[in-house]
């Protein structure tokens, strides 16, 4: 068992898949970056000396244009300030809410082979995170 993780595991992923495909999702992402980015040797921006954040941010730059043609958009951003209900070393850095169409949607981007190539940028970038997959609910007073 591992206290950190970047992919899902093969029964997470499977247990995502199961799910209904043709309803709108939400996907919590938190994100711990490194301090330096751990790109693989030869990769082209190996050896740049990017942090976790700009490796991230690179990311979002190459991934972001197939994200938005699924139908994909950012609901909610927030950056980390402290714990208050869990572990009290437990942190992140950022958080953010992705809204997809559907699962097919989300699909759809992990397999396009520019997305493939432009995730490397996360692996690289990040320590530790968890994605959360969410049915959206009504917003409003009520909890």
């Amino acid at each position: 068992m591992t206290d950190t993780y970047i992919d899902p595991s093969r029964a997470n992923f499977e247990a995502f898949k199961a799910l209904p495909r043709d309803e709108p999702i939400h996907m919590l992402n938190l994100l711990l970056y490194r301090d330096v980015a751990d790109y693989p040797e030869g990769h082209e921006n190996a050896g740049k000396g990017w942090s976790g954040r700009r490796a991230y941010e690179e990311y979002g730059k190459t991934s972001g244009p197939i994200f938005r043609r699924v139908g994909g958009e950012i609901v909610w951003r927030g950056a980390f300030q402290t714990m208050v209900t869990g572990p009290e070393e437990r942190r992140w850095h950022d958080g953010f809410i992705a809204q997809y169409p559907n699962s097919g949607a989300f699909f759809e981007m992990i397999k396009d082979p520019d997305y493939q190539k432009a995730v490397v940028n996360r692996t690289a970038a990040l320590v530790d995170s968890r994605l959360v997959r969410f049915a959206p609910g009504a917003a409003g007073e009520r909890f």
